[in-house]
């Protein structure tokens, strides 16, 4: 009979010789990621304290460090449209494709919180509300949905306030991939090229026969149809991510009125009418069907 196998004689991992364990002189883990500060930075203040405030918390400044890497990625993407390197501005969209996966997911762990625990620590929270968070509306700002009135609340914070002030002066991603599309020869309205960039991207029906002819010719335009599925993946989780938003809020809060002022969810409802991208979506009813080949 073959041996059999033998049951482990401990549960117990061994440590291998050349495993670090000292220190005192060399950088460990905590420091590299500065793990006191990050780890000492939420402070309820519901009194007394309530122990659901704490995923509240934690909930927000994991967003906000998510939408921090979104924002590096999509000025890294922007830089690259600029100087026509797309193979490695699409694997950065990739990137935030599941960054922005990530943050969906997060708000199933928010929505374990019932309105009577929210309630708990709620009026704590006073007028603080995420609508004050300015990497989302940096987010918004480099996407293309930019409102200058956003700039004036962030007067508390002038770090925050420069940093919008300036992407609300540049050109948003969409703006460079146009100017990228008519560098490789695609008929893009002059009109688009030269604009005021402190204003909110508007529809062009003229742009639609380009997107068109991208879509119904991809083999020979295909590095751009990828990239126009590409940004219309983003936008798809960005409506995704603005609808689980909705509905968590309306799971917790109901009809309340949110913190920061606004009306809540009719606010928050009317923000999955925006767009970023409007004639990547016009095209799609623009493509001709082709039809079965004559025999």
């Amino acid at each position: 009979m073959p041996d059999e196998p033998q049951p482990p004689t401990s549960a117990q991992r061994q440590l291998e010789p050349g495993v670090q364990r000292d220190f005192r002189a060399a950088m460990s883990y905590g420091d590299y990621l500065h793990l006191d500060q990050v780890l000492s930075a939420q402070h309820p203040l519901s009194v007394p304290q309530r122990h659901d405030e704490l995923l509240f918390i934690i909930q927000h400044q994991t967003s906000e460090l998510w939408l921090k890497l979104m924002l590096h990625e999509l000025r890294a993407v922007r830089q690259l449209l600029r100087v026509d390197d797309l193979r490695p501005a699409l694997k950065g969209l990739a990137r935030v494709k599941h960054i922005q996966t990530t943050l969906t997911e997060q708000w199933s762990v928010l929505a374990t919180l019932t309105p009577s625990e929210y309630a708990e620590f709620r009026s704590f929270l006073a007028s603080s509300s995420g609508f004050q968070s300015w990497q989302y509306r940096a987010v918004e700002f480099i996407l293309g949905n930019k409102n200058k009135d956003m700039v004036d609340v962030f007067d508390h914070h002038p770090q925050a306030q420069q940093m919008l002030r300036e992407l609300l002066h540049e050109r948003s991603l969409y703006d460079e991939f146009l100017a990228y599309l008519h560098r490789m020869g695609h008929p893009v309205p002059p009109e688009l090229l030269d604009r005021d960039w402190t204003k909110p991207y508007r529809f062009n029906p003229d742009l639609v026969p380009t997107f068109t002819t991208i879509y119904e010719r991809s083999r020979e335009h295909w590095m751009a149809y990828e990239a126009c599925e590409e940004l219309i993946d983003l936008e798809d989780n960005f409506q995704l991510w603005r609808f689980r938003h909705l509905k968590t809020v309306e799971r917790i809060i109901g009809s309340k009125q949110g913190t920061g002022g606004s009306s809540g969810v009719p606010f928050l409802r009317r923000a999955l009418e925006l767009t970023f991208f409007p004639e990547l979506y016009a095209v799609r009813g623009e493509i001709q069907d082709v039809g079965a080949a004559p025999l």
